[in-house]
């Protein structure tokens, strides 16, 4: 079976975040072709979501050790978007760039070595809505790692990943007091209107310069015209670039939500990051020169906005790299596509990695 068979048999069944049946027969098709080539599952059962599923191979002591990540989850429910197309350049499909299509790229690339030691492999099932679940996984199982190759999908120019903003999500419930608006103005404590002080000082918290941005992207509150708001609720979302950065603005939003703008209204923050920073960092470049020289190519790189599940293994001390997947864009859109030309590169990539490091026990070069 090519590569863009098995593509196709793992994009035409829907595997949205909640569709757990979707979600765990495409894992089950994942199991076969890894299993054939002697790996071990680890199967991590979840009641209401996919089940998180771990791959290990034959370990040796004396080696390093690289975890290869991906998701089998996708963004649309079902009957929204689950066909299979291709022409001349691309193949078409939910999942096909983000991320079925990096899945593939790992299989396809094993799929060639004669003996694989000292390389694991961790799909999980809920990367879409945060890995809200899989995180803890992720961040115990990095520990034993030396390296990560997450295989989201590559860049225009088939750059790899060095940095991913972290990213946070929040709120703010705000309590006042109910009275008439007509009759009993002064009686009341405005929860609106406290919320609307407290927008903006989150608002002033971004620093474009700094990469960091505060967004309040939803408000909820008061009952009506002639009522003030006896309660009211703010949404928002932190990302930034630099754990200096997190940490400044974490201590304003506590400063924030501890000051009433409006007497007589208290306020109480909840929420949390979700995924911390991922760093460009020395050790990350110096990997690249290393897989550069493997590979007797330049292998270009950038920084994202986004967020993936490199995130939460890089900040568990493990050197990381992102974006080995296929090149593809539309991703989360019913456009969503693929480079075939980039699945080979990708392929050949991969395959030339993976051989390397099982002889060699390591990506360093002398």
């Amino acid at each position: 079976m090519s590569y863009l068979q098995k593509l196709k048999q793992v994009v035409e069944i829907n595997s949205y975040t909640k569709n757990k049946y979707g979600v765990d027969k495409v894992g089950t098709i994942f199991d076969q072709w890894l299993l054939d080539l002697d790996f071990k599952l680890h199967l991590h059962k979840r009641v209401d979501i996919g089940d998180h599923r771990y791959y290990t191979s034959t370990h040796t002591k004396t080696s390093k050790k690289l975890l290869l990540l991906g998701h089998l989850d996708t963004v649309f429910p079902e009957g929204k978007f689950e066909t299979f197309h291709e022409d001349e350049e691309w193949v078409y499909g939910a999942g096909v760039c983000d991320m079925k299509g990096g899945n593939i790229v790992i299989v396809e690339a094993l799929s060639s070595l004669k003996s694989i030691e000292n390389i694991d492999i961790l799909f999980v099932s809920d990367e879409e809505t945060g890995s809200d679940d899989s995180k803890f996984l992720s961040a115990e199982l990095a520990k034993q790692y030396d390296y990560c190759f997450v295989y989201e999908a590559a860049g225009k120019n088939m750059e790899v990943v060095t940095a991913r903003k972290g990213v946070g999500t929040f709120f703010i419930d705000i309590q006042g007091k109910a009275s008439h608006a007509g009759n009993h103005y002064v009686d009341g404590c405005d929860a609106n209107l406290e919320a609307s002080y407290k927008l903006q000082q989150l608002v002033q918290l971004t620093c474009i310069e700094k990469g960091t941005t505060v967004n309040v992207g939803k408000i909820e509150g008061g009952i009506g015209a002639n009522t003030i708001s006896p309660h009211s609720k703010l949404t928002f979302e932190l990302r930034y670039k630099t754990t200096c950065e997190r940490d400044r603005v974490l201590s304003e939003i506590d400063k924030i939500v501890s000051t009433s703008f409006v007497d007589g209204t208290v306020s109480k923050l909840s929420g949390s990051i979700q995924r911390d920073v991922m760093q460009t960092s020395d050790s990350s470049l110096k990997l690249i020169k290393n897989l550069e020289q493997i590979v007797n190519k330049n292998i270009p790189y950038e920084e994202r906005g986004g967020v993936s599940d490199a995130n939460i293994v890089s900040s568990n001390g493990v050197i990381t790299l992102d974006g080995f997947g296929p090149y593809g864009d539309g991703d989360h859109t019913i456009y969503e596509r693929a480079s075939k030309k980039s699945f080979e590169e990708r392929i050949n990539f991969s395959k030339k990695l993976f051989k390397y490091f099982i002889e060699n026990g390591d990506f360093k070069k002398e």
